[in-house]
């Protein structure tokens, strides 16, 4: 069977949104109507992963559709090298065009990355300034998460989040006016891909009254699992020292303040994916586009003591993944394993109608779109964390119902996610998962050489330090985004007849 190549893909990103705070994963606390609306009509996927549950790692892989490793994509100051080929560079050589909104994190010179416009600069810088320090495993980051967000949680009137999120919005639906109109000049009638990308929910936990108030205290609900800096795995206290969990331990007060300005800025979230949706729908674009919705990674809030994300339990590494197209794909829900990195394969085959691709750069995901009709497919997610927090590599299998956490460093971990969702029965040590246990442990050594990626992000890492020591040195040159309009072409201009700009930018035209 054949896909229509002509679908437009508009994919609406949130920054460390859980699936386990969205009601169409089963919490009943947030109000998301608009993506409970998508998630109803639509594919979820009930064990989507991300393949590092950090920021820019997260975001490398699954524009590349490859592990973490493969792209040298260590933490978030780690370079996405330009040769590294995307889903935009994929669609775009299909006759796609394909615009970027808001976040995606880029470190380095090249901030397009096969994206054809970018129409927001990001929030996070594009230097080497926030490289890890294996070499010295005590040293806290100055820069790094501290509890502030969590102790400092409330209503507030403005943020820094706000200011570029309200951006993303505006320009992803200006660009979606824009493309309609056009297409109605016959201007550019090409399919597109844009990617909105918010910084919401990710802390700080601030958020204005006009979604704070759509919560009651009282209905905010608290962590279902709390554990001591003692009783916590090594990986977790590590984290605990690096977040400063433990240095002014946060009130059930200010825990369940975090928990509800957190719910707060997914009904923002909400609000500004709703938004976009309805340019796409005013626009008369809807029917032709595929929507689909995810986040980097998750957010612990709170869970196991935790915060933020950092870490392979469920919380922090689990993400939503909705695909919306109703006339294509009948709703369902998949219970399979499936990954970020599976996401590039999907697109390709959504955008060309084939799967019988020639890459030329291989990737580690397979597409989902077996998944879409109902057909089954292959169900896996392969983790990796090599950033804050660690102090050797750490990987991460989830086949079937098992997870494995292996680091060199480490106590393995091993659990059932059937029978113990919240991952308090660690089965490594159990003489009944013995022979599996050393079926996940072969797997690892199949598939990695840990030694050798060690000292592989050990020399990263140094080489990046002295970079940013030697480049912040005299006169510094930034490779952040510059987005640049030309105003030569915007609003009234003495160069084009009035009735014709009119005519050019109202929507829908009039007919004569």
């Amino acid at each position: 069977m054949s896909l229509n190549t002509k679908q437009n893909i508009l994919i609406l990103m949130a920054d460390q949104m859980t699936p386990f705070a969205l009601r169409s994963y089963g919490h009943q606390v947030a109000l998301t109507p608009r993506i409970d609306a998508l998630a109803r009509e639509g594919v979820v996927f009930d064990s989507a992963y991300c393949a590092s549950p950090l920021c820019a790692p997260a975001r490398f892989s699954m524009l590349a559709g490859k592990l973490p490793s493969k792209i040298a994509a260590y933490d978030n100051a780690a370079e996405f090298p330009a040769q590294t080929l995307t889903f935009a560079h994929y669609l775009r050589a299909a006759g796609y065009r394909t615009i970027l909104s808001g976040k995606m994190h880029f470190c380095g010179p090249d901030q397009l990355h096969g994206f054809e416009e970018r129409l927001t600069t990001d929030i996070y810088p594009a230097d080497f300034g926030w490289v890890p320090d294996w070499d010295r495993p005590g040293e806290r980051p100055s820069w790094y998460h501290n509890m502030s967000s969590v102790l400092d949680a409330g209503p507030c009137v403005r943020t820094n989040q706000l200011d570029f999120d309200d951006e993303v919005t505006f320009t992803a639906r200006q660009k979606l006016f824009d493309i309609a109109r056009e297409r109605q000049a016959g201007k550019d009638d090409r399919p597109f891909c844009l990617v909105a990308s918010l910084t919401h929910p990710h802390d700080p936990y601030a958020i204005p009254r006009q979604y704070w108030d759509l919560y009651r205290d009282e209905d905010i609900d608290l962590p279902k699992t709390s554990q001591s800096y003692e009783d916590s795995d090594p990986h977790s206290r590590r984290l605990r020292h690096v977040c400063e969990t433990d240095r002014t331990p946060p009130t059930e007060q200010q825990v369940r303040n975090a928990r509800h300005a957190y719910y707060g800025a997914l009904s923002y979230v909400d609000a500004q994916f709703g938004a976009i949706l309805d340019a796409l729908n005013d626009t008369g674009l809807a029917d032709d586009t595929i929507v689909l919705v995810t986040s980097d990674h998750g957010e612990m809030l709170g869970e196991r003591g935790l915060w933020y994300k950092m870490t392979f339990f469920e919380g922090g590494v689990r993400v939503p993944l909705i695909i919306h197209s109703p006339g294509r794909f009948s709703a369902r829900r998949v219970a399979a394993p499936v990954s970020h990195v599976d996401l590039l394969p999907t697109l390709v085959e959504l955008a060309t109608g084939t799967r019988d691709t020639r890459w030329p750069d291989p990737v580690d995901g397979c597409s989902l779109v077996p998944h879409l009709r109902g057909e089954g497919g292959q169900g896996e997610a392969i983790g990796e964390y090599l950033a804050e927090g660690a102090i050797a590599p750490i990987v991460m299998i989830r086949n079937g119902d098992y997870k494995f956490i292996h680091s060199p460093v480490d106590p393995d971990q091993l659990y059932n996610l059937a029978r113990d969702p919240q991952e308090v029965h660690n089965l490594a040590g159990d003489p009944g998962a013995a022979q599996l246990l050393a079926a996940f442990r072969e797997d690892v050594a199949r598939r990695w050489n840990l030694p050798a990626l060690h000292q592989d992000v050990l020399t990263s890492q140094r080489r990046r330090r002295f970079h940013f020591e030697a480049t912040t040195q005299g006169r510094i040159q930034s490779w952040d985004w510059q987005p640049f309009a030309d105003a030569s072409q915007r609003y009234m201009r003495n160069h084009i007849e009035l009735d014709t700009l009119e005519a050019m930018a109202r929507f829908p035209r009039v007919t004569p």
